[in-house]
């Protein structure tokens, strides 16, 4: 439900009204009294306006009001957060589409930066300057040194660079993309000159992490994504490049060209049943026991069918035994094959690959001619790079951010609901880069919805405990120049703990996170 209400000398902002209905089904949740900052954030679930990219809010009369109706209650059941607040939230290696952060404070300092200050905050990203921001800042917008970095942690580097053409996500995007001009689709030698482009770029960032002067990049297709992490990342001492979804066909063709790899959830699934299995083992021995035990005593023992030459001696009698068709090689193998076929697509399909193998995978997908669609809305378009670093051939895009000034109603009254909006391919990074800084601008109090790439979320899984990385200390000396902040560093050096699930609710309060995923 939208409302135009009538101005209320407020600048820069649309009027947005919200109905119960409007927020996905489920009832906007704040107490029956008091401050709505009583209730988490992530309670607030769905806003009405459309999740597409934002520009920044240009001045117009008015003011956001958000209405909420009085007979909204508490829910039953209660998000689940880590038991003790922590001083920092485990590294997110999903990449984020929208992120919605609201405070009690007004997110004024994000609005309208000035030439110098945009400038400025560029020039910081180029050089990789390290800012450090007090705890709180007492007035954030006058506070040039924030707005320069918060522009700084909006950038990040693509490649291909279409203007009229959203290149992420690109699993799922044929919707988006088709009636699109594509003058390459149907010209080969258009094709392939993108395609060299796209491999020199490419091969421009396995380099640059190969020096450690990159940390990580993406490389998505329309089928997959892949996540290259440099050494002493994710808890790893060599080089890791993960796959997700993958399909047999992609598999065979891995282990065709001589790329080691591995099934880490597979092999994780693997061992489970077996210690499940040996636990199941050592019961059915316990009772094997008791019942020889009670043998001894005079007891007699339960019938048993586990004889089979016993039980299927009748067989032997009709003379059909030999005629009974055992399991065969080509069965098993076509078990096998039906198994690995089945996790085709899912998140338990994703492949490891490391160290030099790397290498190998990069030359693979140059190489591959299923990495480009050969129809369809996406035919002839090189996958997509995404890197919080430059590179060669890649272009240097912005998120899209916007703040948005909205009262709720509390019994009678109105009270003011502050929010920032950011939309784009938000990678690891940029999400600590901006909590660090909303920590000092708005008094270590905030929450945030987070709005994941799905196929994504299982990057986040522990995939290398095998290969521990080295010390913190160690960790930022070798990635030091690779142009992240050196407390963004020592989170992404973190061995994964959000499993195949990533960070969907964070909360900010008195300086320390809480979050549900």
């Amino acid at each position: 439900m939208r409302a135009r209400l009538p101005s209320t000398g407020g600048r820069g902002c649309q009027v947005l009204v919200y109905s119960t209905v409007a927020l996905t089904g489920k009832s906007l949740c704040l107490p029956a009294s008091g401050s709505p900052w009583a209730a988490p954030f992530w309670q607030l679930l769905e806003p009405v306006y459309e999740d597409k990219p934002a520009q920044r809010a240009e001045p117009s009369e008015g003011t956001d009001v958000l209405t909420l109706t009085d007979a909204l209650h508490l829910p039953a059941a209660v998000p689940e957060v880590p038991t003790s607040p922590k001083h920092e939230f485990p590294a997110d290696w999903s990449i984020k589409t929208r992120l919605l952060f609201m405070s009690s404070k007004p997110f004024t300092w994000a609005e309208h930066l000035k030439a110098q200050e945009e400038a400025q905050g560029f020039a910081q990203h180029c050089r990789a300057t390290e800012t450090n921001l007090p705890q709180s800042i007492q007035e954030p917008k006058l506070s040039t040194e924030l707005r320069c970095a918060f522009q700084q942690s909006l950038v990040y580097w693509l490649h291909p660079s279409l203007p009229w053409l959203q290149l992420f996500p690109r699993i799922g995007a044929d919707r988006k993309i088709v009636g699109k001009a594509s003058p390459w689709s149907q010209d080969e030698a258009l094709q392939q000159a993108l395609m060299s482009d796209w491999s020199v770029s490419f091969t421009s960032l396995y380099n640059l992490l190969k020096a450690q002067l990159c940390p990580y990049f993406y490389v998505c297709t329309y089928q997959f994504t892949v996540l290259f992490r440099a050494a002493s990342l994710a808890g790893s001492d060599v080089i890791t490049a993960v796959v997700s979804p993958t399909t047999r066909g992609l598999r065979e063709a891995m282990r065709s060209e001589g790329i080691q790899f591995s099934l880490p959830l597979v092999e994780e699934s693997r061992t489970r049943k077996q210690k499940n299995s040996e636990v199941n083992l050592e019961t059915e021995v316990a009772k094997s026991l008791e019942v020889h035990n009670s043998m001894e005593e005079g007891e007699e023992p339960a019938p048993s069918d586990d004889d089979d030459d016993e039980s299927f001696s009748w067989l032997e009698e009709m003379g059909v035994k030999d005629k009974v068709k055992k399991p065969d090689a080509i069965s098993i193998k076509l078990r096998k094959e039906k198994h690995e076929v089945q996790m085709d697509h899912k998140p338990e399909s994703l492949v490891l690959v490391k160290g030099t193998n790397t290498f190998t995978l990069l030359n693979f997908l140059i190489n591959c001619k299923s990495l480009v669609a050969v129809a369809g809305p996406q035919a002839g378009l090189p996958p997509t790079l995404l890197s919080p670093v430059a590179f060669r051939g890649g272009t240097m895009q912005t998120l899209k951010a916007r703040s948005l000034n909205a009262k709720a109603r509390v019994h009678l009254a109105y009270e003011d609901i502050f929010s920032l909006e950011i939309v784009g391919p938000i990678l690891p990074h940029s999400l600590h880069s901006l909590t660090m800084l909303l920590k000092a601008a708005q008094g270590g109090a905030f929450s945030a919805i987070l709005y994941t790439h799905e196929p994504t979320a299982v990057f986040n899984t522990n995939l290398d405990a095998a290969s521990p990385a080295s010390n913190k200390e160690a960790v930022c000396k070798d990635l030091s120049t690779c142009g992240l902040h050196p407390k963004t560093l020592d989170q992404l050096s973190q061995c994964p703990t959000l499993g195949k699930s990533s960070i969907r609710f964070l909360e900010m309060k008195d300086y320390a996170y809480t979050w549900k995923s």
